[in-house]
C-alpha cells in the first residue's frame, strides 16, 4: 500500500486477517507483523474455521470469492450463486466465533439493479433485479450486505460491513482472456498479438461504459474504511463519474501503452453485457475529500509493464 492509508495499520488492533480465495490455486499463508494474509483453493467450513480459531483476528477484510468475467458468468449463474453463498457464511460466521469486531467484505456495482437511474449510489441496491448475465454472482454479493445488518442487529458489537469498487485491475490480476475480466483480457491479448502479427479482437461491440479502479488506490481505501469507517451500510470506492470509458476507449488505452501496432477489430457476435454501471462516488469523496486517484493511463501502463515482465509467472 501506499499513501496515507498506510500510516493508519498501527492503530488497528493486534491481529488483522485478510482472506482471499482463488480456484484452483495452492494454500498460501504469509504472516507480516500483525498481518496474516491467506489464500485457499476452497471454502470448505471446517478449514475456515480453524484458521480463524489459529489466528484469533481482530479484523477481517474479506475478498474470498468465486469471481470471473462476464462470459464465466454466463456459463455458470449457478455456481456463482452457490459458491458464493457458502463462502460469505463459512467466513462471516467464522469471524463471529472468535470474536472480530470488525469485517470489511467486498461487494460488486454488478449488484445493481439494471433497470434503474444514474449514477447509482449505496442506496439502489435493492431496488431491483441485477443484469440477467450474472444474476447468481450478483444476488449471492448482495446478501452480503444482508449478512452484516444481521449481524450487526442480532449481535451487537459486531461492525460488519462492505465497500463497492467499481472495475478493479491492476498487477497481479487474473489475466485469462476466456474468463478474466475485461481489462486484464484486453492486455493479456494485447500481448499476444504483438508477438503473432495478428489482430487484436476485442470481445463485443465497444460501446459498453465502465469506471476502472486501480488495486492499489483500492488497497488504500480498504485500510481506511476497515479503520475509519464507521457505517454499516456499504461505501462506492470508486473514480468519479467524470472518469468513466468506452470498452473501445479503454482497449484503445491498451494499444497506445502496449505500443500495439497492429489491427484492432470488434467480435459483435460476443455479447456486451450490461450497457453501464455508472457509480457516484459522493459518500467516499464526503469522508475523504482529498484521497487521489492514480490517472488511468498512468495505472495501466504500471499495470501493463507488471504483466510484460511477470507474463511466466502471472495468473492467465
Amino acid at each position: 500500500t501506499q499513501g496515507k492509508a498506510h500510516s493508519l495499520v498501527p492503530l488497528c488492533s493486534p491481529t488483522l486477517l485478510l482472506f482471499l480465495y482463488f480456484k484452483n490455486e495452492a494454500v498460501c499463508v504469509c504472516v507480516c507483523v500483525h498481518w496474516c494474509i491467506l489464500c485457499c483453493v476452497h471454502a470448505d467450513a471446517g478449514e475456515t474455521r480453524e484458521v480463524f480459531q489459529k489466528h484469533q483476528p481482530t479484523h477481517v477484510i474479506h475478498l474470498a470469492a468465486m469471481v470471473g468475467g462476464l462470459f464465466k458468468n454466463m456459463r455458470a449463474n449457478l455456481d456463482f450463486w452457490r459458491n458464493n453463498i457458502y463462502i460469505n457464511d463459512n467466513v462471516l460466521q467464522a469471524a463471529h466465533e472468535v470474536d472480530a469486531v470488525r469485517v470489511v467484505s467486498c461487494l460488486s456495482t454488478c449488484i445493481f439493479p439494471d433497470k434503474t437511474t444514474y449514477p447509482i449510489d449505496e442506496t439502489m441496491i435493492h431496488n431491483g433485479p441485477p443484469h440477467k448475465s450474472n444474476f447468481g454472482y450478483s444476488y449471492a454479493k448482495r446478501m452480503l450486505d444482508v449478512y452484516n445488518r444481521a449481524y450487526h442487529d442480532q449481535e451487537r458489537g459486531r461492525f460488519y460491513t462492505a465497500v463497492i469498487p467499481t472495475n478493479v485491475f491492476g498487477p497481479h490480476d487474473n489475466f485469462n482472456i476466456k474468463d478474466g475480466h475485461v481489462l486484464p483480457g484486453l492486455i493479456h491479448k494485447a500481448y499476444i498479438a504483438q508477438k503473432e502479427g495478428s489482430p487484436l479482437v476485442v470481445w463485443g461491440s465497444g460501446t459498453p461504459r465502465r469506471q476502472f479502479i486501480y488495486s492499489l488506490d483500492l488497497a488504500r481505501l480498504f485500510l481506511w474504511v476497515l479503520t475509519e469507517y464507521q457505517e454499516v451500510e456499504p461505501i462506492i470506492l470508486s473514480v468519479g463519474e467524470e472518469e468513466e470509458v468506452s470498452i473501445k476507449e479503454a482497449a484503445e488505452a491498451v494499444v497506445e501503452v502496449m505500443r500495439f501496432k497492429g489491427q484492432v477489430t470488434y467480435d459483435t457476435t460476443k455479447a456486451d453485457g450490461q450497457f453501464k454501471k455508472t457509480a457516484s462516488n459522493a459518500k467516499l469523496r464526503q469522508y475523504c475529500p482529498n484521497f487521489t486517484f492514480t490517472p488511468f493511463k498512468q495505472a495501466l501502463k504500471e499495470t501493463c509493464d507488471w504483466f510484460v515482465a511477470n507474463y511466466d509467472s502471472a495468473r492467465k
